[in-house]
């Protein structure tokens, strides 16, 4: 089993960055899957960003050359830099992890990309 703990989201004028930090209990090393997903009501759950085991990164279109996702197994930490934020990537940030064909998922943080 495996828990996930978010944190860094807050509010963010368009233009600027944030960095989310997702804790995992336990080393993430044996975490095949890691990666971000956004949710806005009235909308499907979104993918943002995933990274594998050996460090392959997928993007979400809308984020592409804006996020980057990146792991540091010695923390158990995944990570994702978001710079150049706009309006429209407000949404709850939620980190998932696979493991043995099992999803895991934090809480979510709130991001919210406002002047």
């Amino acid at each position: 089993q495996v828990q996930l703990v978010e944190s860094g989201g807050g509010l963010v004028q368009p233009g600027g960055s944030l960095r989310l930090s997702c804790a995992a209990s336990g080393s993430i090393s044996r975490i095949a899957l890691m990666g971000w997903y956004r949710h806005t009501p009235g909308k499907q759950r979104e993918l943002v960003a995933t990274i594998t085991r050996d460090n392959n990164t997928n993007y979400g279109d809308s984020v592409k050359g804006r996020f980057t996702i990146s792991r540091d197994n010695a923390k158990s930490t995944v990570y994702l830099q978001m710079n150049n934020l706009k309006p429209e990537d407000t949404a709850v940030y939620s980190c998932n992890a696979v493991l043995l064909l099992e999803q895991y998922w934090g809480q979510g943080t709130q991001v919210t990309v406002s002047s």
